[in-house]
């Protein structure tokens, strides 16, 4: 007991009394140099507003806060999917389907998708799974891939991850080891990557969208970029493509996605596919993926690494607190991967309802199924609403 209060006597006499050990001045630098605007200043007056506003003070000039900073439609009232969020419910308490009520409750295909599901996960949803998620919902995974692009998938090439943005984080936690290394990035851009990129202490290589031909990304451009980059000692490790653009909403051109995979070919970049936005398209030309073209072109780009991300934070679902997407990594050197696979397993698994949400979103109801008519037209109101108040804006 003396060495206790000897220990606390010189706590009080500690210059640190006072004061607070990490100030500043001395935190990470490279936290510091990263912005993130969609969750920045504005942000924060905002959220003091909506508190004053609640605590009824009338000195504003407004009544209402409507938070317009980033893609989060279920706080701007779209409504979930029913069919989903039974399934989520069921697996969350299983207990539900043993209910004499149950069929009064749920739909007969959400009890059987639940029985489903739950057979996949031994320790049921609240135990951690393998690192790369479960493998049955992997699976499921890959079978959209393989239905979407007529290409093969292989479920060992899927990670389920926290959102997207947890995908992209680990990618570029792998290929940034210093400012010598750049990421190539579309402007405009979703500001995820240009605060990763400095957060991981890597150098953001601006590229420019071409407006006036439906914000395509030129190959002169991006050659452009490139060779900027490299005559300042810079070695471009990655090149980020939003497909569909955010925030810009185009599709590529496949004619264009060719020129892109040639290009990395040629330069030995990885092509890093931000394809959240697949389901919302408001053009006339239509979503292709990265792996499809990457397949199609066979041999002409057999050395490229291909990473595309996927989520259910976006198109329809707007589940975006469930936390749920993946990433799928294609022609990438095995000893890599398993670096991936370790980055992976420091949180030990991403959550297991936003697992759940992104097999969901790949294995829907399908025609002749209890479900199937109301899922349609659930879906169908929301990307026609979308498209709506989309075609409102330009």
């Amino acid at each position: 007991m003396k060495a206790i209060r000897r220990f606390r006597s010189s706590l009080s006499r500690s210059p640190f009394r006072r004061g607070f050990t990490l100030q500043i001045a001395n935190i990470n630098p490279k936290v510091i140099g990263a912005e993130y605007a969609v969750r920045g200043e504005i942000v924060i007056k905002a959220e003091k507003y909506k508190q004053m506003i609640a605590k009824g003070d009338s000195k504003l000039p407004f009544s209402e806060v409507v938070s317009c900073n980033i893609g989060n439609p279920q706080e701007l009232e779209q409504k979930p999917i029913t069919f989903f969020r039974q399934v989520l419910a069921l697996c969350t308490l299983p207990s539900l389907m043993d209910d004499p009520n149950v069929h009064e409750m749920f739909s007969q295909d959400s009890i059987s998708k639940a029985k489903e599901i739950m057979k996949l996960i031994p320790g049921g949803s609240g135990a951690y799974s393998h690192s790369m998620g479960i493998p049955g919902l992997r699976k499921k995974v890959a079978d959209f891939i393989e239905r979407r692009d007529g290409y093969p998938s292989d479920p060992n090439k899927i990670f389920l991850t926290d959102g997207a943005s947890s995908a992209v984080q680990m990618c570029l936690q792998l290929c940034i080891r210093g400012a010598e290394d750049g990421v190539m990035v579309p402007i405009p851009q979703y500001p995820l990557y240009s605060a990763s990129i400095a957060l991981h202490g890597g150098t953001q290589v601006n590229y420019y969208l071409d407006e006036k031909n439906k914000w395509s990304s030129s190959i002169e451009e991006l050659r452009r970029s490139y060779n900027e980059a490299k005559s300042k000692g810079i070695q471009v490790r990655s090149l980020v493509i939003i497909n569909p653009g955010n925030p810009t909403g185009q599709c590529l051109e496949e004619a264009n996605m060719r020129e892109i995979l040639s290009f990395c070919q040629e330069t030995g970049i990885t092509l890093m596919a931000d394809e959240v936005y697949q389901t919302n398209i408001y053009a006339e030309t239509p979503f292709t993926s990265f792996k499809k073209v990457l397949c199609d072109m066979g041999e002409q780009v057999k050395d490229v690494t291909l990473v595309s991300f996927h989520s259910v934070s976006k198109g329809f679902l707007g589940e975006c607190g469930r936390r749920g997407g993946y990433m799928e990594v294609w022609n990438m050197n095995e000893e890599v991967q398993m670096q991936l696979y370790k980055l992976s397993s420091v949180t030990l698994c991403s959550n297991i309802d936003g697992q759940i949400m992104t097999s969901l979103m790949v294995d829907p109801p399908v025609e002749g199924q209890q479900s199937y008519e109301s899922y349609t037209k659930e879906k169908s109101d929301i990307l026609d609403s979308l498209k709506a108040r989309a075609l409102n804006l330009v």
